[in-house]
């Protein structure tokens, strides 16, 4: 048993670090969008407001690596607690678990958590566009 354990705690880890991941992307957004929209603000300046968008995307594509990764690990941990003792190999590899659509990075992408978020984020963004001009 001491050998699932380890092998669960190895993955555990691996689940932290991208949920860890994706909470500092989703302040680093906020944190960069914000600081754009301020700049245009203080210099009337719209170029500012439209560059704000391209880091909500590209933050976007990278919550949705990271999210797929994370569900990735999830489903091997899940495989694993599941495995007897003597088949407990420490294996890593989470491609087995890429060919389920809410895996894949576009799968993540568009999942309601990040749909969510991103579509209020974009939608805030256009509003404060308008009040801005």
């Amino acid at each position: 048993m001491e050998n699932k354990l380890k092998h669960l705690e190895f993955l555990q880890g691996a689940v932290n670090r991208m949920a860890s991941n994706l909470f500092l992307l989703k302040g680093w957004t906020i944190t960069l969008i914000a600081g754009l929209f301020a700049l245009s603000a203080k210099d009337a300046n719209a170029a500012y407001v439209l560059v704000a968008f391209f880091p909500a995307l590209v933050f976007w594509i990278l919550d949705g690596y990271f999210l797929s990764q994370e569900r990735r690990f999830r489903a091997l941990y899940d495989e694993v607690r599941k495995l007897p003792e003597d088949q407990i190999d420490f294996s890593m590899d989470t491609r087995p678990f890429k060919r389920e659509y809410r895996n894949t990075w576009i799968g993540a992408m568009f999942s309601r958590t990040l749909l969510i978020y991103y579509g209020m984020l974009v939608t805030f963004m256009v509003a404060l566009t308008f009040v801005l001009r």
